[in-house]
């Protein structure tokens, strides 16, 4: 198992440095840069800027360099010192900015993956084991219904019940009093008032796929042979059920667990937006726009590096929970 992970990890580094090429070259395939952004900004709220006073600006932002040397000291920057640059934007080192809202972003994503599984794994066992009866064809409408509304849709829908009905605001995640406040128990509070909403909304949609995701595996198995052989041998079925074809059904799902590694970071941006969160998919979706280089690619290396990261941990969890699979 060590020599196996040592050879993942291996793998993993050259794809990391690819990743990496990658991903500044596609941040600087929009023509022109923060420069020239910020100086059409200017000009169209009638400010002029010289000549001289551009190139300043140029060589303090430091794009009078070709993209080869911006890159070469961004990266080296990261793996010497792990300090991914500094912000045009905001004026202040990438990674603190990041940090300020990685924790928020974290705690939505943490709850809204506990919300999914809680809630599809039992609904989708309950759906295969109850094929073509009222409650699958109900459940299955449900979940066509959550996989066809768009998240941002359904959080304007709940913003807006919440509000008239209820008269209740549920846009960010603490009330005004609390925005600014230090943290205490109240302010917790406050926070989890805030906080069904966005796994609510953010869930629907991966709840409705895995529900769909766990009927179908858990059907394909339960017709296999060795399930009919155990049933004829007596052995009972919800003993049966849970020991084996639950165990082997839930595979596609242990594998998609790598894939929401990401997403603890990168939040839902579109909701994210529609709510006012305070989480970094604005930040990011900031960036793009303004063409913030290091503080978008930061983000972009950093979600591909939890990729990587996310692959290999499923690899791992997928050999502990079905014994078929090897490390070699």
């Amino acid at each position: 198992m060590a020599l196996y992970i040592l050879r993942r990890v291996m793998y993993a580094v050259p794809t990391i440095l690819i990743i990496s090429v990658i991903t500044f070259i596609v941040i600087e395939l929009p023509p022109g840069d923060y420069l020239t952004t910020h100086v059409t900004q200017l000009r169209e709220s009638g400010q002029e800027i010289s000549k001289e006073a551009y190139e300043s600006l140029k060589l303090q932002y430091g794009l009078d360099k070709p993209i080869y040397v911006r890159y070469f000291k961004w990266i080296t920057n990261i793996i010497l010192r792990g300090d991914f640059g500094g912000s045009f934007t905001w004026g202040r080192k990438v990674g603190s900015l990041i940090g300020e809202r990685i924790a928020l972003t974290m705690v939505i994503s943490l709850s809204t993956m506990l919300f999914v599984y809680i809630v599809a794994i039992p609904i989708g066992i309950y759906a295969a084991t109850h094929q073509y009866s009222i409650g699958d064809y109900g459940l299955s409408i449900v979940g066509f219904i959550g996989l066809a509304t768009p998240n941002f849709l359904l959080a304007l829908i709940l913003m807006y019940i919440a509000w008239d009905k209820f008269g209740f605001s549920v846009g960010g995640l603490f009330s005004p009093a609390y925005e600014e406040a230090a943290w205490s128990l109240a302010k917790v509070v406050d926070l989890l008032k805030h906080l069904w909403i966005p796994i609510i909304v953010v869930g629907t949609a991966g709840t409705a796929g895995m529900i769909r995701v766990m009927r179908g595996c858990l059907l394909d198995e339960i017709r296999k042979q060795y399930v009919i052989t155990a049933k004829a041998k007596g052995l009972r079925e919800r003993r049966l059920l849970f020991k084996y074809p639950v165990r082997v059904a839930i595979n596609p799902l242990v594998s998609t667990i790598g894939w929401m590694l990401p997403n603890l970071i990168s939040g839902a941006t579109i909701t994210a937006v529609v709510l006012n969160l305070p989480t970094t998919g604005p930040l990011l979706l900031q960036a793009l726009m303004s063409q913030d280089m290091y503080l978008a690619g930061s983000f972009v290396f950093i979600l591909s590096v939890l990729t990587v990261a996310g692959t290999l941990i499923s690899d791992m969890l997928l050999v502990a929970v079905d014994p078929r699979i090897r490390f070699e």
